[in-house]
């Protein structure tokens, strides 16, 4: 792979409008683009994860989308290997590389010298603890993994089976806590990379995504969830995925569709807000504010390109 490629970042929370912008960056630099959220490589899960559609694309040749079953595992050093072959592949045809997403991990680990220590997967072993929790609860996993890697255990949520599971099962591979795994060698990244962040007033974001839940839902995500549902689909990593978790206890009827609704928008605005606290901690970022008026989009975009044909060196 050959050193210092240029690739454009566009990252922020889920909602500020990372799509629209990128196709315009896209046509203005001649760029392709490389999704960078964890669940929209998973074919099948569409309006969940508002994955763009054709129309939408405008002709942009997209990549790392639907490259998975919903039942497999894509792991942050898969991301890092397929995403670095993408840029050397988009550079090599004499486009921009486009990186863009919110899985704040994988955009990291695809930037940065992290080091994985990836052992594959242990089946008997996901089964005992799959049993655990039909046994005993999420909390009795949560703590299994508090005890033997603490770390990992306050940065992943108990109720994300998938990641503790995963944790655990590498801590039992190697030896090593998985916390101690995944730090990165340096901290220059291996691309000429000028990366930009978008955030917009907390009111207005929290208001976007209420209004995309509810988009969601007429567009059809009851059936895209219930499709999961039915095929037994309820540990693997895709359905972690919030706009899906969040449905089940629904078709379990233990909730209301209501309760289920309202739920699902409460966790994507925790979900932002998470984001938003990560990429400010993690990377070193040039923010914009963005806003919902049109014109306001179109002036910040604007200031974007004229940022971007700046900092990209020739």
């Amino acid at each position: 792979m050959t050193m210092r490629e240029k690739v454009v970042v566009i990252v922020g929370p889920t909602a500020v409008g990372k799509t629209k912008l990128s196709i315009i960056l896209a046509k203005r630099f001649a760029g392709e683009i490389i999704n960078g959220d964890a669940m929209q490589v998973y074919r099948g899960l569409n309006i969940g994860t508002a994955k763009i559609t054709a129309d939408e694309a405008e002709g942009v040749p997209h990549h790392l989308i639907d490259i998975r079953d919903p039942g497999e595992e894509y792991t942050a050093a898969d991301f890092q290997k397929d995403a670095r072959r993408v840029i050397d592949e988009v550079s090599q045809r004499g486009k921009l590389p486009i990186l863009v997403g919110g899985t704040g991990f994988y955009v990291k680990a695809a930037l940065f010298d992290y080091r994985f220590s990836s052992p594959g997967a242990d089946p008997a072993f996901r089964t005992e603890m799959e049993n655990l929790v039909k046994k005993r609860g999420t909390a009795a996993l949560h703590e299994r993994l508090k005890a033997i890697d603490p770390k990992s255990a306050a940065r992943i949520h108990p109720h994300n089976i998938v990641r503790v599971i995963r944790a655990l099962e590498v801590c039992r591979a190697t030896g090593i806590p998985f916390s101690e795994q995944r730090h990165p060698i340096s901290e220059t990244p291996f691309f000429d990379t000028v990366s930009i962040g978008l955030t917009m007033d907390r009111s207005a974001l929290y208001r976007r995504i209420n209004q995309r839940v509810d988009q969601m839902i007429q567009d059809g995500l009851l059936d895209e969830a219930h499709a999961l549902y039915r095929r037994g689909i309820r540990t693997a990593q895709s359905v972690q995925a919030i706009g899906y978790k969040e449905l089940f206890p629904y078709f379990d009827g233990e909730v209301s569709l209501e309760e289920a609704v309202e739920l699902l928008k409460r966790n994507t605005r925790r979900y932002a807000k998470r984001q938003l606290t990560w990429f400010r901690r993690q990377m070193a970022i040039h923010w914009f504010e963005m806003t919902d008026e049109p014109s306001g989009f179109s002036k910040t975009a604007e200031e974007i390109i004229q940022f971007i044909m700046r900092n990209l060196t020739t």
